[in-house]
């Protein structure tokens, strides 16, 4: 593990500085579990609410804004600083990096953790809060069959991201007096699910700054596309990059050919970006195991879900322990449970804006 996070990932570019959120983009609330820590956060100066005007743009540049009832959230100076905020308690738990984990061993009622046969401690339970194909080669050795099982039934999206920076404003369609979108999803273009202006969102007061976007290809285009993300070949990565850009195009109405070529572009694969199935269920764990798998694909593929699902995997292990597993049966969760499809858009599920969403389009319909 170099950092914390997983998909509140944050990237910054010296010396301008530039500054791509380019995973999480923002998120929302619809559970008081969660509204709790969201609040916490809020006390701390971690996040803020996005007030940046936001929306659906369709192929050939109409934009229509999304409803504004939901909050939307995000990382002041971006994502990734909201989950640096959990080095600072590290006075709960010993966090060690760079680490990974490599070997999990069950002996004598003792997990023991080993990187490259580098030991790591030995421990009473252990928690998966990772997913893939590391996680499932980990599990494989690891003598816990049943969650192993299900681990492997987790089918993931693969996503494009392209961090650009532009030295001039993109043409950007205004809607009525408001100013230009800061983030928008991206309808009828196969290249192309999201784009968002990371200096407008994160710096709303700052001028003549340059301006960093975020793209998103689809997750269809993703699969057509997809390469072992650890080693993308150079043509590849130019293709991915015109091919979004000649989405950014289409999205926008532009002519082809006609955009300003960014001054900076970065092409990252997610080739396991999302789930696309779920359980629906908060977390697993095996009692006779000690062992709880964690993770928003549990639930559904939101920050909110990541939150819930770790929650009550540390309620659940406090129970167990608390109870002396004198009745460990009593303590399996999750682990035959089946699995079916996830919802939501192409960068993730986000509650309450999608149910808005929806009733938005079902209106749109009953007057066309």
């Amino acid at each position: 593990m170099h950092g914390l996070g997983g998909r509140l990932a944050t990237r910054m570019i010296d010396p301008q500085p530039l500054v791509f959120d380019h995973a999480a983009q923002f998120f929302t609330v619809s559970d008081q579990r969660f509204q709790k820590l969201v609040d916490r956060w809020l006390e701390k100066g971690l996040i803020r609410e996005w007030k940046g005007l936001f929306g659906e743009l369709e192929h050939g540049g109409h934009f229509t804004p999304l409803p504004s009832s939901t909050a939307k959230y995000i990382g002041v100076n971006g994502m990734r600083a909201l989950a640096d905020s959990i080095l600072l308690e590290n006075h709960m738990v010993n966090i060690v990096r760079p680490c990974w984990i490599s070997k999990i061993e069950p002996f004598n009622g003792v997990w023991y953790l080993s990187e490259k046969e580098k030991p790591h401690g030995q421990f009473d339970a252990i928690v998966i809060a990772h997913n893939g194909k590391c996680a499932n080669r980990l599990l494989s050795s690891s003598g816990l069959p049943l969650l192993t099982r299900q681990m492997k039934r987790l089918e993931l999206s693969a996503v494009w991201a392209l961090l650009a920076a532009f030295k001039e404003p993109l043409p950007i369609p205004r809607y009525g007096p408001h100013a230009a979108f800061e983030g928008a999803f991206i309808k009828g273009v196969d290249s192309l699910s999201w784009m968002a202006n990371n200096t407008s969102k994160l710096f709303p007061s700052r001028s003549g700054m340059p301006q960093s976007w975020t793209f998103f290809s689809t997750s269809s285009y993703g699969k057509r596309t997809k390469v072992p993300q650890e080693n993308i070949p150079n043509v590849t990565a130019e293709k991915v990059k015109g091919d979004i850009l000649a989405g950014v195009e289409l999205a926008l109405g532009l002519p082809k050919g006609s955009l300003q070529q960014p001054f900076y572009t970065r092409v990252q694969l997610w080739g396991a970006a999302l789930p696309t199935n779920t359980p629906g269920i908060p977390c697993i764990f095996d009692p006779h195991g000690r062992a709880g798998i964690c993770g928003d694909w549990l639930l559904g593929s939101s920050i909110e879900c990541a939150a819930l699902s770790g929650i009550s995997l540390a309620n659940h292990i406090a129970d167990y322990f608390q109870d002396s597993g004198a009745q460990p049966d009593e303590f399996a969760v999750g682990i035959h449970d089946t699995f079916h499809e996830v919802a939501g858009h192409d960068i993730g599920q986000f509650p309450g804006l999608d149910s808005e969403r929806q009733v938005l389009e079902a209106q749109t319909v009953s007057t066309s």
